[in-house]
């Protein structure tokens, strides 16, 4: 739909959550002798670090070397500001099909704005956080860093 590599894209995510190998509880000590940089956000709600995980996992257990991959799937739950095309394609296939009972409360406002552009899509469920942020256990500063550009990349529109 918005000419991604369909081969990266499809690789990308069937490892983007490779990482749940690894209960919550254990996520931080993974990372930490993964040598990955953990921030305070991931301490706090070790859920999120598991797309860092899953990056490194893709890179030393399934080889792969394409950092378009590896990037995508290293920010596929909170994206990251400069996202590319591929780490947009991630996130909102990510976030359509998501891991909980349901249909997500967001999914019919996403597709629509999906026929207007990836990034609007990508920014319906960043924006439908952004209005519940209270609520949520932490704001990771990737997400807010893409909220912040891509609200201002939709203002352009």
């Amino acid at each position: 739909m918005f000419d991604a590599d369909p081969v990266a894209a499809e690789t990308a995510g069937w490892l983007h959550d490779i990482s749940v190998v690894f209960p919550n509880h254990a996520r931080i000590d993974a990372a930490r002798q993964l040598a990955i940089d953990v921030l305070p956000e991931e301490e706090k709600y070790p859920m999120i670090i598991h797309q860092k995980i899953s990056k490194v996992m893709a890179e030393q257990v399934f080889h792969v070397t394409d950092e378009e991959i590896l990037n995508a799937v290293g920010c596929h739950t909170t994206l990251r500001s400069n996202s590319t095309l591929l780490d947009q394609v991630l996130f909102v296939a990510d976030k359509i099909s998501w891991d909980q009972k349901g249909t997500p409360p967001y999914l019919n406002e996403l597709k629509k704005n999906l026929q207007e552009s990836l990034t609007h899509g990508a920014f319906t469920y960043i924006n439908y956080l952004w209005e519940r942020k209270e609520t949520l256990k932490v704001i990771h500063p990737w997400l807010a860093d893409a909220y912040e550009e891509l609200k201002e990349n939709i203002q352009l529109d």
